[in-house]
């Protein structure tokens, strides 16, 4: 049965499915430093205290990281960085970073990955690296991030198997006893809800119970998803975005995630022990376009609405 929703700054009637409101609230965005450039206001965006991962692509200036990082924090948000560690040279660099991020921002909150290059810049060539230095638990941090991947990893297992992965998802479940930080999953988007489901309960039954927080890619064109896609190393379900380009008639329709969303929606509302808990939108087409999306479908209104 649908949700009405009443709003009376336009007295309008909108219908929502109840179970993917549920499923948008809380969910989480990112964006990088020169996407974010171009946002006039975030929280003519957002909503109020919304998590936003900035995304640290090798090459940006921690500067310009710091000073995304600042801006969202002014606003109300909760700010997560990236910290790849293969672009990150050294403790003393990694030190720096998290004082700048401190200092500047009052960041407390990180999301710790590899990052998408072939070769260590220094030191460090896993996340697992990171979190041994102890240097963010020195400085206190609240909550760390690790990344998972349900269609594999080619970074860490190039012949795109998952007996590697799950030993690092392992690893890093272990640490979780050993932090004083809360501690998440946040994967790579992908397309198809049943291979996502699958996933997320055989991490569970594997003993690992960090809470998930599931990627799935914003509204865009085809052809942007297409070439992130291939990118960002999505595996099977890339099939999906491949039957919609033979399909003359969607070619030109922006793609909407409202399939994949409901199904999780759907099956976590179904399953109140399922270990998917939040929802973590790449907006490639845009963050304002993946936002409105959100909003549409039921998630919470920005904060300056």
């Amino acid at each position: 049965m649908a949700l009405l929703n009443f709003r009376k700054k336009t007295d309008t009637v909108e219908t929502f499915d109840p179970k993917v409101a549920d499923f948008l609230d809380g969910y989480s965005i990112e964006v990088m430093p020169r996407t974010a450039e171009k946002v006039e206001d975030f929280r003519a965006i957002l909503p109020d205290a919304t998590r936003v991962y900035i995304a640290h692509i090798e090459g940006t200036p921690i500067e310009d990281m710091v000073k995304t990082a600042k801006r969202l924090a002014d606003d109300g948000f909760q700010v997560m960085p990236h910290f790849p560690a293969r672009i990150i040279k050294d403790d003393a660099t990694l030190a720096d970073w998290i004082a700048r991020y401190q200092g500047e921002a009052n960041v407390t909150q990180a999301l710790l990955l590899a990052g998408g290059v072939t070769e260590p810049h220094g030191a460090f060539d896993s996340s697992m690296q990171l979190m041994e230095t102890g240097l963010f638990d020195k400085a206190g941090f609240t909550r760390l991030h690790v990344a998972g991947h349900p269609e594999g990893n080619r970074d860490i297992d190039p012949d795109g198997g998952t007996a590697t992965v799950e030993e690092a998802l392992r690893w890093k479940n272990a640490f979780n006893a050993r932090t004083d930080a809360e501690m998440a999953i946040v994967t790579q988007f992908a397309f198809e809800a049943g291979p996502i489901i699958d996933w997320a309960n055989d991490v569970q039954a594997s003993g690992i119970d960090l809470p998930i927080h599931i990627g799935i890619a914003g509204p865009a064109k085809l052809q942007t998803l297409i070439k992130f896609a291939i990118a960002c190393g999505v595996g099977p379900s890339l099939k999906v975005l491949q039957k919609r380009a033979m399909d003359v008639t969607k070619l030109v329709l922006p793609y909407e995630p409202d399939d994949v969303v409901a199904a999780l929606a759907h099956h976590k509302a179904a399953n109140p022990d399922f270990a998917i808990s939040h929802l973590h939108l790449f907006p490639l087409g845009g963050i304002k376009t993946a936002a409105t999306w959100a909003q549409s479908r039921g998630a919470k209104v920005a904060a300056a609405s």
